[in-house]
């Protein structure tokens, strides 16, 4: 099938699609963060307990992620994004019915399967149908994840408070799985992705430039992990409410959405991403340095830095891994590749973050230790030049 272009109506309809399908991809664990001193309030759960309502849907996307491709391949896209969608639905709107920390953790796990699906299917979809604008559609999907998440933070409390309940505010979201299934329901059905070589994780798993890919990934996406799960706890504990914890997330999110779509757009122009990777990860670098020396003075802008660093970051490690192949299936495959590990790699860490806030009584020394990983990372990007990469994966 030739390749779809972007300026025609049926790839603006798929690509509005895509949009609303990538907006549930974060509601499930983005509305935890806001809640949690209710959640608390009802359910028995220490920091480190609390942590696995991130940790385990982030560690089940990674498991997901192997199977991903091949499920795809057996049902199809239409009916592979249907099946997820009916998952993330059926488990955030589970959470009206909860009444255990089990049972909140096991409706968690079960979204981030669903979501995986999604997520191990869509980067071979967005370079088969829209091959001329690769990044600028990979830019609008994550984008759009962010957005979700920023959505689901900003208004989780609100919907609290207008209830009274926190469940409600959890479950609300089911939503946006409802019209995302509606109108991908209505789109044509695609033709299969075609390819000559068959396609696969395991080719991958021997690979060290593919490791190198997945490292870096998942070691980019525990400062996001990190920043959803606990940055809304660690300003209650400086005193702010709820609500605003909450908006602060939502506007952390909100800056991952402006950086998500102007940053590809930029990257664009050169297929040398370095200097937007390291440019990237130093504005991370100064957000969590304030977070850590200066929390409650420019409170908006180390978490404007935060955001505008990670939701560039966050497109950019999958167009760098994009960039490494040609064509969509192969390519797909590594970014599924990329993201398993990856995804194992950022699981950990909330959980970690949350034992340090245990142990040692505050959250700054886990800002600490992103700071240094974040610092590690500029080190691995000198290593993504696009003229050797070739060499690395064939």
């Amino acid at each position: 099938m030739e390749n779809v272009r972007a300026a025609t109506r049926p790839a603006i309809l798929l690509m509005l699609a895509i949009v609303l399908v990538a907006l549930n991809l974060r509601p499930s664990m983005a509305a935890v963060g806001p809640l949690l001193s209710a959640i608390r309030g009802d359910v028995a759960l220490s920091f480190s307990l609390a942590s696995l309502l991130t940790m385990l849907p982030v560690m089940a996307m990674g498991v997901a992620m192997f199977f991903g491709i091949a499920v795809s391949q057996r049902l199809g896209e239409q009916r592979t994004v249907i099946l997820s969608l009916l998952i993330i639905g059926a488990a955030t709107a589970s959470r009206l019915f909860l009444d255990s920390a089990a049972e909140l953790i096991f409706s968690a796990v079960l979204a981030g399967v669903g979501i995986a699906l999604i997520q191990a299917l869509m980067p071979a979809l967005i370079k088969s149908r829209f091959s001329d604008h690769v990044a600028l559609c990979m830019g609008l999907y994550v984008t759009s994840i962010m957005g979700g998440a920023a959505i689901a933070a900003s208004f989780a409390p609100l919907v609290m408070i207008r209830t009274g309940s926190w469940r409600i505010g959890l479950a609300v979201w089911a939503v946006l799985a409802l019209v995302a299934l509606i109108f991908w329901m209505a789109q044509p059905a695609q033709q299969p992705l075609s390819e000559s070589r068959p396609a696969g994780n395991e080719r991958f798993f021997n690979n060290s430039r593919a490791w190198l890919l997945a490292i870096f990934f998942g070691l980019g996406t525990a400062s996001y992990t990190c920043v959803l799960a606990w940055l809304a706890p660690y300003y209650m504990e400086k005193g702010w409410s709820e609500q605003d914890a909450g908006l602060l997330l939502g506007f952390l999110t909100a800056m991952e959405v402006l950086s998500g779509l102007a940053t590809p757009a930029i990257a664009n122009r050169s297929r040398d991403r370095r200097l937007v990777l390291v440019v990237l990860l130093a504005l991370i670098m100064a957000g969590f340095c304030g977070l850590i020396l200066s929390p409650q003075h420019f409170s908006l802008v180390w978490p404007c830095l935060l955001g505008l660093g990670i939701g560039g970051l966050f497109p950019m490690s999958l167009i760098v891994s994009m960039d490494h192949l040609d064509t969509p299936r192969r390519a797909g495959s590594l970014t599924a590749f990329v993201q398993g590990i990856g995804y194992l790699i950022a699981g950990v860490s909330p959980l970690l973050a949350g034992l340090i806030r245990d142990q040692l009584g505050s959250f700054e020394w886990a800002w600490w230790a992103l700071t240094a990983v974040v610092a590690l990372m500029i080190l691995m990007v000198l290593r993504f030049d696009p003229r050797h990469y070739a060499q690395h994966i064939r």
